[in-house]
């Protein structure tokens, strides 16, 4: 089989050039959003000393070497989170950001290794703010596309439409049959009933399967397929323990401020309301590094100096 041809060869550039306009026309009514909501661009580091400490995200690590020849390890960010919430903690009450981010052991067709990444923050709102920006922003980036449908293997959307509300629990029973929130409590996960009730479900579970490892494969296998389809969803009210960075809700503490965004069966946004204790914002982290060496024999720094802005962050 003979080589493909290079990305940069005309013939090929001009067949994926349509795509690259159209990339430049969403850019720009997503700036034009924000811009006339009185949001403030920013640009934030890409060297950090920590990339983020979620147990299943993976970074780029590199060396910093000083003019004396003396070397301190940094990371290709994961997100731009860190320095997001620092402008926040700074005063800046509405940003946004373009970052060039990266994420190893990441490959396939919704998963790269460096990508751009919007996002977004808004002070002394609530996240349901964060929502409504949602149903707003996949519109205005469909029309900047020039398209009608979003679709994506046989799946079809309308960016135009009201997106369902649904939350975890609601989402749980109606495609899997589980009481999802009868596994989970304030502050523990029941792993044995959850896994109980998902192999009465009909999905595997292993003997060394996590709690949040039963739990991704429900998500996985029964429900996001479903999301998305005909409309946009909202899948809300994540467990507490699956929000690493979201506070918990004032009402309910077993679920957590978080959202994601689907269209088509496919995640395209993810959105909470900020955590702001440094102490518990601490623990969540050491546990996610245990648990990342755990599974992964490897682990990253807190970035102490974020967990300092933490505590002067707005909510």
């Amino acid at each position: 089989m003979p080589d493909p041809s290079p990305w940069w060869g005309p013939h090929v550039h001009a067949d994926r050039r349509p795509f690259l306009l159209a990339r430049a026309r969403i850019a720009a009514a997503l700036r034009g959003y924000f811009d006339v909501r009185d949001f403030v661009e920013v640009e934030t580091a890409i060297l950090q000393v920590s990339p983020g400490n979620e147990a299943h995200l993976h970074a780029f690590a590199t060396d910093l070497i000083d003019p004396g020849g003396d070397r301190r390890p940094l990371y290709l960010h994961t997100s731009p989170e860190f320095a997001c919430k620092k402008l926040l903690a700074a005063g800046e009450e509405r940003l946004f950001t373009f970052a060039r981010v990266f994420r190893n052991r990441e490959r396939g067709a919704l998963h790269h290794p460096e990508f751009t990444m919007l996002e977004w923050y808004r002070a002394h709102e609530p996240y349901q703010a964060l929502m409504t920006d949602c149903s707003a922003l996949l519109p205005a980036s469909a029309q900047a596309a020039g398209v009608k449908t979003f679709t994506f293997r046989e799946r079809i959307a309308d960016p135009l439409a009201e997106p369902e509300r649904l939350t975890l629990a609601e989402a749980f029973d109606r495609f899997a049959g589980i009481e999802l929130l009868a596994t989970v409590s304030a502050s523990d996960t029941d792993r044995d009933a959850l896994a109980a009730a998902t192999r009465a479900a009909g999905i595997q579970v292993t003997a060394d399967d996590t709690w949040s490892d039963v739990f991704s494969k429900v998500l996985v296998e029964r429900v996001e397929p479903k999301l998305g389809l005909g409309r946009p969803t909202i899948l809300m009210e994540y467990p507490t323990a699956e929000a690493a960075l979201a506070r918990p809700k004032p009402d309910d503490p077993r679920v957590a401020e978080r959202f994601e965004l689907y269209v088509c069966g496919v995640e395209v946004a993810n959105g909470f309301g900020e955590l702001t204790d440094p102490a518990e914002q601490r623990r969540r982290f050491e546990a996610e590094m245990a648990e990342k060496a755990r599974v992964h024999g490897e682990h990253y720094p807190i970035d102490e100096d974020f967990l300092a802005a933490l505590a002067q962050m707005p909510p």
